[in-house]
């Protein structure tokens, strides 16, 4: 309920979380890690459309939205160690083109935890990803949602292209943008990718390369779905035996290609970056053992791809194959970590004014656009505060929290007689002027007042979170207000004005649907207590 998950019952005294640490179940895509700290790259959007909040979509829904899984939407497609398919679909309630991977139930027996994992992977936003905005568990079938790419893969662009080869500045792009995708993943928590390859990197309908979400998510619940070619595994996953048995497996691997099945870690990860590296100079499959060769034997030129016809800087090349030899060291600890490539890769980028669709030879891919919809309207009748959330009338919201004072905080702090220190006094001193401010309309001097009491920590109000949202949105800074609106949530998980105050800042922040959800979620609320106060 809410925008954010009600863990803390009202009477509870949670410990003091800093600004933006909120548990979102439904995060505003305005709200996401990047843009709170001020990432230029999170800023920069996602190619012009906002990533709609993950959700749990019902097999009906996918159904309709990919023909019945029809055989002509399949877009890729993998082995026999991992069962599992990927459809083009497009929704018919928003016309936004979708992915849709399909798991098999061996793969993911539980559907409590592949929900888990879809969850967890769904949290990460960032435009240099195809993110992740659904999945689905309906009965044995799992699937995962996620925005879909209509240029083609990595893979398609430098092994099997027709038009014309990938252009230098370009390969630079993509080995930066996809550097970025994975220090961002790292930075997040969530570092391991899984099988990483040219078929992972997607073009957007700009052009601009991603990284698949759904490589974040494993191919199988006993986590042992690194799934790639021997000859291009990790070295850490053929440890055992001695170095003469291992070099016989990887020559024959060269020629064979079985597949290999291990556990991915961080480092598994950058030497797979590594191999896609070698793609880029390369613009063929070389397996990193020849590759390594060529670099020791300081036989560059022979390792680039001749279709770039040496329209390329030697000394970029020369850096590039230096970070490629490190990714792909034998030992684990002496590869580069993410934030090493991004800071390498960063400086070299050139043309940075050319869109991506020019580099690539390719059409601007124009999204069908959504149809215009009419405004949700709440479906239970609103209260005095309802109506003027509903009406945006700040000036009533005001008069109405003015009038409500602190009864509404009651029970949400149990504090022991320690507690009431010379700090104490001074806390409440500056919630009282806060509460002076407010009233007579200074707001600016309000939320420098009622931060200080926030900082204190000692003591949680709902009241103060709801007014600050309020003087936040006086002072026309929506996202602030929507953060204090969430954690007056938090500190009271069901209190009908926190909704309200969401509902308020979702409505300037133009994201009408989710204001209505609020308005409705707090007046059930409401309604609920009222048939609880009667006799």
């Amino acid at each position: 309920m809410g925008c954010c998950g009600s863990s803390l019952r009202a009477g509870t005294h949670p410990a003091k979380k800093p600004p933006g640490a909120l548990p979102p179940r439904r995060p505003p895509a305005t709200l996401n890690h990047h843009q709170a700290t001020g990432s230029s790259a999170a800023r920069a959007g996602t190619a012009g459309r906002q990533v709609p909040p993950m959700k749990e979509f019902s097999l009906a829904e996918l159904r309709a939205a990919t023909g019945g899984f029809a055989a002509e939407n399949i877009v890729s497609e993998s082995g026999e160690k991992a069962p599992n398919f990927v459809y083009k679909g497009r929704l018919e309630a928003t016309r936004r083109a979708i992915a849709v991977k399909k798991f098999t139930k061996v793969a993911w027996p539980d559907a409590k935890q592949f929900a888990e994992e879809a969850k967890g992977a769904g949290k990460l936003r960032h435009c240099r990803m195809a993110n992740l905005i659904g999945y689905c568990c309906d009965g044995d079938e799992r699937l995962l949602v996620a925005e879909f790419m209509p240029n083609d893969t990595l893979a398609k662009h430098l092994f099997h292209w027709e038009n014309q080869t990938i252009e230098w500045a370009m390969r630079l792009r993509v080995a930066y943008y996809i550097a970025e995708a994975l220090e961002y993943c790292s930075t997040e928590g969530r570092p391991l990718y899984h099988d990483l390859n040219a078929y992972r990197v997607l073009f957007d309908e700009n052009g601009d390369p991603r990284l698949s979400c759904f490589g974040l998510m494993k191919n199988s619940r006993d986590g042992k779905s690194y799934s790639t070619n021997l000859a291009y595994t990790p070295p850490e996953y053929l440890r055992n035996g001695n170095r003469m048995a291992k070099t016989f497996i990887l020559r024959i691997a060269e020629c064979f290609m079985p597949a290999l099945i291990g556990r991915v870690t961080s480092e598994s990860v950058i030497y797979s970056f590594g191999t896609i590296l070698l793609d880029l100079l390369s613009g063929k499959r070389i397996p990193p053992s020849r590759a390594l060769e060529m670099i020791k034997g300081n036989n560059i030129q022979v390792l680039m791809d001749s279709h770039l016809e040496g329209n390329y800087s030697t000394e970029e090349a020369t850096t590039l194959v230096d970070l490629a030899s490190q990714c792909l060291q034998y030992e684990p600890r002496d590869r580069p970590n993410t934030k090493k490539l991004v800071s390498v890769l960063g400086p070299l980028q050139i043309k940075s004014e050319v869109p991506s669709y020019v580099m690539l030879g390719i059409p601007k891919h124009e999204e069908e656009e959504e149809p215009p919809t009419p405004a949700p309207q709440p479906q239970h009748p609103l209260s005095a505060m309802g109506e003027a959330c509903s009406r945006m009338d700040l000036t009533a919201i005001h008069q109405i929290l003015v009038n409500t004072h602190y009864r509404d905080d009651e029970g949400t702090n149990e504090l022991s007689f320690q507690e009431w220190t010379q700090q104490m006094r001074d806390m409440l001193e500056a919630r009282k002027r806060g509460d002076f401010a407010f009233r007579d309309k200074d707001f600016k001097a309000a939320i420098d007042c009622y931060t200080q009491f926030v900082d204190v920590g000692t003591m949680v109000s709902p009241t103060v979170y709801a007014r600050r949202s309020l003087c936040h949105l006086m002072c026309d800074q929506p996202d602030a207000a929507l953060r204090d609106a969430m954690q007056a949530q938090c500190v009271y998980p069901d209190w009908p004005t926190a909704f309200y105050m969401q509902a308020v800042a979702l409505s300037k922040l133009n994201m009408q649907s989710d204001a209505v959800d609020m308005l409705n979620e707090a007046s059930q609320l409401e309604e609920k207590r009222q048939k609880n106060s009667k006799p």
